[in-house]
């Protein structure tokens, strides 16, 4: 696949923008996703022999992946071009520098170590460029001690960050693990790519390139802001309710219910007394609305036991889709809980086409969309599928592309 954009799609905000990727699994590929959805050529970078690891991962949560193409590999690796290359080999190296002097954008995931002894750091790429972008996405942050640990989604978003504990209740064995595979990943991805699209911006009003940083640690942490933020000014941390609890002790409308056939919805209505009324019309109990002990916020908030125990009683007499039809028209804030499955059939996600066709696959898209226009994706390319088609764009002849493949310097 070029990296000029697909017939019949709309002008993109990073058309003609170049990014050369050299990063693995899913975090900084991720971003570089997002930015060929934007309309970026972005060049990926494998290992000449085995390609990002991340191919290799076929065992992922409970599925297996035996199949091709793998929706491990196509979701941060989408609209890309890959191009097997041996840093280490000095000829190798310099194909490496002279895509960088045509690159707007440097984007890496290795460690301070590794990009120094591939001659990839920020000075090495800004010697052969010095108005070029470098990205950089760590685990834990450019600076501190441990700046040169690596580490994943798993250990330093979900966990360090605090997720994990302002999740999982006193006294249960272990800790609640993240949702799905690359979680804190793709979240991390995302926040990287804006940075890099607000450095083009800077380097196009002002001619001064960046250095972008983003860290899983520091995604995590600004995840958890809010509940960070109280607990700085408080002295404490947040404590979450035990599993099976309603929700909010003093709002019978800010919780989970169970439907007749075993699922749950969410009510998160925050004004209680605005609401009551109409969930009461809405559930066929409309006299509930009179009733003395619900008649304002403050006495709900007072009688909260007794009315998640109505409201208990009767979702629990309705299936989950005869609910979603009939709180159709409530007027406050509610939500099937969904799993990953049931989220493909959603119609709103459907309507707003937060998943794409992505190849002979359906991805979820990235989740910015200019002009009112889903961004039209593509496959993940096959491993180094298109080195030659590359080579060739920076004016290499068959007799040098062999050479550099005889030399194990391309693959």
């Amino acid at each position: 696949m070029s990296g000029e954009p697909m017939s019949g799609e709309h002008g993109k905000p990073l058309d003609g923008i170049r990014v050369l990727e050299v990063a693995m699994y899913g975090f900084v590929p991720s971003a570089g996703a997002v930015l060929a959805e934007w309309g970026a050529d972005v060049i990926k970078i494998e290992h000449a022999v085995n390609g990002d690891p991340q191919r290799g991962l076929l065992r992922v949560g409970t599925f297996v992946v035996e199949h091709d193409p793998n929706p491990n590999i196509e979701h941060a690796n989408r609209r890309k071009r890959s191009l097997g290359l041996d840093m280490s080999n000095p000829e190798g190296r310099e194909v490496l520098y002279e895509l960088a002097r045509r690159a707007d954008v440097f984007l890496t995931s290795f460690l301070p170590g590794h990009r120094e002894k591939f001659g990839i750091d920020v000075d090495d790429i800004r010697a052969v460029n010095p108005k070029i972008v470098y990205a950089r996405g760590s685990a834990l942050g450019p600076r501190g001690a441990e700046s040169g640990k690596g580490g994943y989604d798993m250990t330093a978003f979900w966990c360090r960050g605090s997720t994990a504990a302002s999740l999982t209740p006193p006294g249960v064995e272990g800790l609640v693990p993240p949702p799905g595979p690359a979680y804190g990943d793709t979240i991390s991805g995302a926040n990287l790519a804006g940075g890099i699209a607000a450095a083009l911006l800077k380097r196009e009003r002002t001619g001064e390139p960046s250095v972008v940083d983003v860290s899983l640690l520091g995604s995590g942490v600004w995840a958890m802001g809010h509940g960070i933020g109280l607990s700085l000014a408080f002295g404490k941390p947040m404590v979450p309710p035990p599993f099976g609890a309603h929700g909010s002790p003093t709002n019978p409308l800010s919780g989970t219910y169970r439907t007749a056939d075993g699922r749950y919805l969410a009510f998160v209505m925050m004004q209680p007394g605005k609401f009551w009324a109409d969930v009461c019309r809405h559930i066929g109990r409309p006299e509930l609305a009179g009733d003395p002990r619900f008649a304002t916020a403050k006495d709900i908030g007072e009688h909260t036991p007794e009315a998640v125990e109505i409201l208990r009683e009767a979702i629990a007499t309705r299936t989950l889709a005869e609910w979603t039809q009939a709180f159709a028209a409530l007027a406050g804030p509610w939500a099937p809980i969904q799993d990953t499955l049931q989220v493909g059939d959603d119609a709103q996600v459907r309507a707003n086409e937060y998943i794409v066709q992505a190849g002979d696959l359906e991805l979820v898209a990235n989740p910015v969309q200019f002009d009112v226009t889903a961004p039209e994706s593509g496959p993940a390319p096959a491993f180094a599928a298109q080195t030659e088609e590359i080579l060739m764009e920076l004016g290499l002849d068959w007799d040098r592309i062999l050479a550099l493949k005889e030399s194990g310097a391309v693959t």
